[in-house]
């Protein structure tokens, strides 16, 4: 039989089956390599690497090899120890007190991989930082906005996150953004690690809070309470120099037209929507971190005849004296997920209890990587969820 050639070479129909099924294997793996996946974490601190190593364990894959750290002189360097070229990479990045270094940490990652040619980089980020800074407020910025577009810039190409401060942030970015859910791992540790939880009321800090406290009592099917008043200003009420009278010049136009004055608003005292006498009251929020409002809270539930008061939120950033303030104070048992690091609090605090969400962020990344729906995760989630 004759050798059919093409340019000079021997084409696949008269080799042998051999050859066939080598050439069959070698494209086979390339394509395999080519769509391959690999999971870095851009924290530099050790504690901060926990929550990445049980996702990977989940995974059944090792950490992608790198290297993150400070310069003398405190720039982020960062070393990309493999090869990236083609395959789909997952950037898992906790958000440790000094949220600066991890921003910056994350951004010179996510560029180094974007220059070595990484086919998709996606950010895997449980606690958005700056998402408290998400609206315009006196003569500050949008943060949260600022980051979302450096990020952007800096290669990321889909978002991971948990439970954002707000929804609307997902507005902020010009690629895909999944914003998951903790509720499902706070419910289920209501009920099986509070005892008598139906005995018990979800008490919400706030009326801007009550839709996730609402959320929250429907699926346990229990009473809901809400704290209203404050016991101190705001920052929205500080004074900011707006009511200052305006720089004295020689009026030449057409005098200023009288505008309607507006009324300041007066928070009436600190008090209690709903009946908490005798019952277990559960405060639900997203973030737990200065808790001199959730102090308060307890106090108020305490003199109102709560007999146990459970605090429960997503991030637990507990910032400053929280753990001190928390041991002194009249809650029971503070829970918040892994999303950010906090094992020296718990040795502060024992009250302090962790829930872990890997599952969650593990299956995320599995089902992106494999091209298949995110719906899965929401099940049963609503839009005031």
């Amino acid at each position: 039989m004759p050798i059919r050639r093409f340019g000079g070479h021997r084409s696949l129909g008269s080799c042998s089956p051999t050859a066939k099924l080598l050439s069959y294997d070698y494209t086979r793996k390339m394509n395999i390599s080519k769509s391959g996946y690999r999971v870095f974490t851009a924290n530099s601190s050790t504690a901060c690497t926990e929550l990445a190593k049980k996702i990977t364990e989940r995974l059944g894959v090792e950490l992608g090899k790198s290297v993150v750290y400070q310069e003398s002189n405190s720039e982020t360097r960062v070393e990309v120890k493999e090869s990236v070229r083609g395959q789909d990479i997952f950037i898992i990045q906790t958000i440790p007190r000094d949220v600066n270094t991890a921003v910056m940490e994350l951004l010179v990652m996510a560029y180094a991989l974007k220059t070595s040619c990484a086919k998709n980089i996606i950010g895997v980020i449980p606690y958005f930082p700056y998402s408290k800074q998400c609206k315009m407020r006196k003569r500050g910025s949008i943060v949260c906005k600022l980051l979302a577009s450096m990020l952007a810039k800096a290669g990321l190409t889909h978002l991971i996150t948990m439970d954002l401060h707000q929804k609307e942030i997902q507005g902020f970015f010009n690629f895909p953004v999944d914003n998951l859910r903790a509720s499902h791992f706070l419910i289920q540790y209501i009920q099986e690690q509070i005892p008598d939880y139906r005995n018990a009321i979800i008490v919400a800090t706030s009326p801007s809070a009550a839709k996730r406290a609402q959320s929250f009592a429907e699926r346990l099917r229990l009473g809901l309470a809400v704290i209203h008043g404050e016991a101190q200003h705001s920052e929205s009420d500080m004074a900011d120099g707006r009511q200052s009278p305006p720089l004295s010049r020689a009026s030449t136009g057409h005098p200023g037209l009288q505008l309607p004055l507006m009324m300041a608003k007066e928070k009436p005292p600190i008090s209690v929507v709903g009946d908490v006498g005798g019952r277990i009251a559960i405060i639900v929020d997203d973030i737990i971190d200065d808790v001199e409002d959730f102090v308060a809270a307890a106090e108020i539930l305490k003199e109102r005849g709560a007999y146990k008061i459970y605090v429960m939120a997503t991030h637990g950033l507990l910032s400053a004296e929280a753990p001190s303030l928390i041991e002194e104070s009249a809650i029971d048992e503070v829970v918040v997920t892994n999303t950010v690091p906090h094992e020296v609090q718990k040795l502060q605090c024992p009250k302090i209890r962790t829930v872990d969400v890997s599952l969650i962020l593990a299956e995320a990344i599995r089902r992106i990587h494999n091209g298949e729906s995110m719906s899965y995760l929401f099940r049963n989630i609503t839009v005031d969820d």
